[in-house]
């Protein structure tokens, strides 16, 4: 169905003049330089993102202005200011430098709940020079354990409960040497960890920032391919200019807006988005501990007045679910800006805010490896439902053939970006053939599949590997399929993606039993619990499909293409390369 193109109003009409006010202006005019020289670097070649995000806001008038408004999920409320973040950030760094004895570039890895700690810890540990790891609450014990392995982290900070959830990992962690405990249960802990809240009382609130330059690894977000454990793309601290001018202008945030990022901080969303970009440019965000319902987001819309919103498509379709009546229960004039990321967005959640709400999201593209956004809608600027956007300016993307060169308007080819942007991954952890594989011809090549239409709109096809997109997040079969046959009852397995209404994927496997055992629905419960127990909740297969064997090529690579194929009745295509029986 195509969807009728949505036009923007005068801007005297918007509920506020827009920071991107003429796109094609600015896209002319636009330079980096300009936008790193609008942030408090310390010289020429010296930035550090906490310092950005918090400490320069010392300086001015927002220094006592709330940066973080936390509620749980029983409804207790905690307000920090940038001074309290500033003050409790250099805390926390002298916390990892005088009590565990942190280096400039050790690897601190978070995994923790959404709390106001997760934030205090990650800024702090940005300030000690250290590179910064956040893992996703979610996360089973072999996810946890395989990122803090390949990492060779040397400081965990978790919670008491989540602690006990991965305890059988830590004798497999040689490189780790403290567990920092936040203890907001007041469980009694292990003599060997470090208590977060005592060790605080003890710091010094006094901390110089450690020189830090552009260049220097900063952050390191884990992502899934297909082949292979999780890769570490790593981010530097010039990434911050990226993360700021994106929120200035693709998010529109304004000096008095209250922003909510939904995003955990556990996935790149929550940082770029849920902390650098809303704080470098001195913006009040909001944080809901709780999960999911529809009508407990809608009232924390309303309580807090939020302004501009960021959420998944995933989330969006779960509050269509709830129906049409429900957000008129609640008042929602305060919302002017509203963003989805993370996966494509369907054109019937656009339509639907239009016509329920009487509020546009606004969709954007960009990866874990690009750091920020990259391709958006402005508000601005029309919307073509189920289009990314256009390009975000100073950002200049292409579709390519396999030979790496420019398709014509309207072809669909291989989504790629113009190298660097700041923002930019600068290598995958210790996998830098892998990282320099992802490079062309002055292009960086984003594995996704897209074409561009006449008015420079890009629209989104595929990936263009066997990446799962479920609720926004990306699986690689591979790590599904390794822990699914460390079951004893599974020989071999194939996992693909399979469309889901709701979460655009869910992972469904495909398990080959050892000889002499046969399937029934007991061993199926239980296969699904092992993985379970392994993999984030996104991550464990929703469905198992029992089969006698897995179809692959010649060589023994599993054809996930067939096994998808055949899941959605679809043509089989080319089987030349199929073993043979």
């Amino acid at each position: 169905m195509d969807y009728p193109r949505i036009v923007k109003g005068p801007r005297e009409e918007f509920l506020a003049r827009p920071n991107l006010s003429d796109y094609q202006k600015l896209r002319d005019e636009f330079k980096w330089e300009d936008l790193s020289a609008e942030l408090d670097w310390f010289d020429a070649d010296h930035i550090n993102i906490a310092h950005i995000a918090v400490d320069t806001h010392l300086k001015t008038d927002r220094r006592d202005k709330k940066a973080l408004i936390w509620e749980s999920q029983k409804g207790k409320v905690e307000e920090y200011t940038f001074a309290d973040l500033s003050r409790l950030s250099n805390k926390f760094a002298n916390v990892l430098i005088k009590e565990i004895g942190v280096n400039k570039g050790d690897r601190i890895f978070f995994f923790m709940e959404r709390i106001p700690e997760i934030f205090i810890g990650i800024l702090g540990a940005l300030k000690a020079g250290a590179v910064i790891g956040p893992l996703f609450s979610a996360f089973g014990p072999d996810a946890v354990k395989d990122r803090l392995v390949d990492s060779r982290a040397r400081v965990l900070v978790t919670s008491s409960a989540l602690k006990k959830k991965v305890a059988e990992i830590f004798p497999d962690l040689p490189h780790l040497e403290k567990i920092v405990i936040v203890n907001r249960g007041n469980v009694e802990i292990e003599s060997d960890d470090l208590s977060y809240e005592s060790a605080m009382e003890r710091a010094l609130e006094d901390f110089e920032t450690v020189s830090t330059s552009k260049d220097d690894y900063a952050i390191m977000h884990y992502t899934s391919g297909t082949t292979g454990k999780p890769k570490g793309a790593v981010h530097a601290h010039q990434a911050v200019v990226g993360h700021y001018a994106t929120a200035k202008y693709v998010l529109d945030l304004q000096p008095d807006d209250i922003y909510w990022c939904t995003a955990d901080p556990g996935w790149v969303t929550g940082t770029s988005y849920g902390m650098f970009g809303p704080w470098s440019n001195g913006i009040t965000q909001v944080v809901y501990e709780g999960a999911f319902s529809a009508r407990r987001w809608y009232g924390f819309l309303e309580k807090w007045q939020v302004t501009v919103w960021y959420t998944a498509p995933t989330a969006i379709r779960m509050i269509m679910r709830a129906g049409d009546d429900l957000p008129g229960q609640f008042n929602l004039d305060s919302l002017r800006h509203m963003c989805s990321v993370g996966e494509p967005l369907n054109p019937e959640a656009i339509m639907w805010g239009q016509r329920v709400l009487n509020k546009l999201f606004h969709d954007n593209w960009w990866q874990t490896e690009t750091g920020s956004i990259m391709i958006a809608n402005y508000p601005v600027q029309d919307i073509k439902p189920g289009s990314m956007g256009r390009p975000f300016p100073g950002i200049t993307p292409g579709i390519i053939n396999d030979e790496f060169d420019e398709l014509p308007v309207g072809q669909e080819g291989n989504l790629a970006l113009r190298t660097p942007w700041p923002s930019m991954f600068r290598t995958y952890w210790e996998k830098e053939n892998v990282y320099q594989s992802r490079f062309r011809k002055g292009w960086y090549i984003t594995g996704d599949r897209a074409w561009m239409d006449d008015e420079g709109y890009f629209n989104f096809v595929s990936r263009a590997d066997d990446v799962i997109n479920t609720a926004g997040h990306l699986v690689g079969p591979f790590e599904v399929e390794s822990v699914l046959m460390e079951h004893p009852a599974v020989a071999e397995a194939g996992v693909i993606g399979k469309p889901d209404p709701i979460a655009m994927e869910i992972v469904k496997a495909f398990v080959s039993l050892k000889e002499g055992l046969q399937p029934d629905e007991e061993l199926r419960g239980d296969i699904m619990k092992f993985a379970m127990k392994r993999l984030s909740m996104g991550a464990a297969p929703r469905e198992i499909d029992f089969i006698v064997s897995l179809p692959k090529t010649r060589s023994g690579k599993i054809m996930r293409r067939l096994l998808k194929a055949k899941e959605m009745g679809l043509p089989l295509g080319d089987t030349s390369t199929l073993e043979e029986d």
